[in-house]
């Protein structure tokens, strides 16, 4: 379990969160959603304690989130974020190697190498292996740092949950690997011991793919629950000025939004 508690974050004298609250549980997809400068990222950025509260806690099982060492952290949570720069000419393999830095002192092992193998031929970057990184399109760096962020999780840890944060990850790519990437997400966190908490502009992905939405308003959650029961005309129309029209997908049943 990932559970967040009145957290507050300021910047200045502006509340960019005001008492938000939400838990996250294992084996399923959670994403964030709401309008710009709502506060989506900053949440994140707390849950996955890059930034540090005014006040609340973020609590990652039992433990309080600002108790966990760095190393600990590291080897149980992954973090993509929106943009990631590197400023030094790496080969791609190189850059998802970085992603198991964490478990391993000097040289990798050879699990740690076979990690690094799987999640590029995941992310079907295999090809890119040899390849500067500053020489890759804006997509094929994306792919690259997904592999990268998920090297680090890949596998169970002895003892606990993995988390996984996603900040905007679609960033960069087509519809085609975007729903391949969504798709690949939705089978990851479907293992029991694996937390995965996004955040998303596009509400057809998100009501596609998601167990459970939190939608962030003004800096509070307006609603949080099943993707039904989120993307609501009420709830649309009070956080995104629009009225949508709500229609189920013949293929599969799910839900569609169309706006007018």
């Amino acid at each position: 379990m990932l559970s967040a508690s009145d957290l507050v974050y300021c910047v200045g004298r502006r509340r960019i969160l005001d008492r938000v609250s939400a838990a996250f549980d294992p084996g399923r997809l959670h994403l964030i959603i709401g309008p710009n400068g709502a506060g989506k990222s900053t949440l994140v950025k707390l849950l996955a304690r890059l930034i540090v509260p005014d006040m609340g806690d973020v609590r990652y099982g039992g433990a309080d989130a600002q108790t966990l060492t760095h190393r600990d952290l590291a080897r149980r949570r992954a973090v993509l974020s929106q943009a990631v720069e590197v400023a030094f000419p790496i080969p791609a393999r190189e850059l998802v190697m970085m992603g198991r830095y964490p478990h391993f002192t000097g040289r990798p092992s050879a699990a740690d190498e076979e990690i690094c193998d799987e999640v590029m031929d995941f992310f079907d970057v295999t090809g890119l292996a040899g390849q500067s990184y500053a020489t890759l399109s804006g997509g094929e760096k994306q792919r690259v740092n997904f592999a990268r962020v998920l090297a680090q999780v890949w596998r169970p840890i002895v003892e606990g949950c993995r988390y996984l944060f996603l900040d905007e990850p679609l960033t960069f790519l087509d519809i085609g690997h975007q729903l391949g990437f969504m798709r690949k997400v939705r089978s990851f966190a479907d293992q029991p011991d694996m937390i995965v908490v996004g955040v998303v502009h596009d509400l057809n992905l998100a009501a596609r793919f998601a167990d459970r939405l939190v939608l962030i308003d003004d800096g509070r959650v307006a609603a949080a629950g099943a993707p039904e029961d989120v993307l609501t005309p009420e709830h649309l129309q009070k956080a995104f000025h629009v009225q949508p029209i709500a229609v189920r997908n013949p293929a599969d049943g799910g839900l569609h939004l169309i706006f007018e």
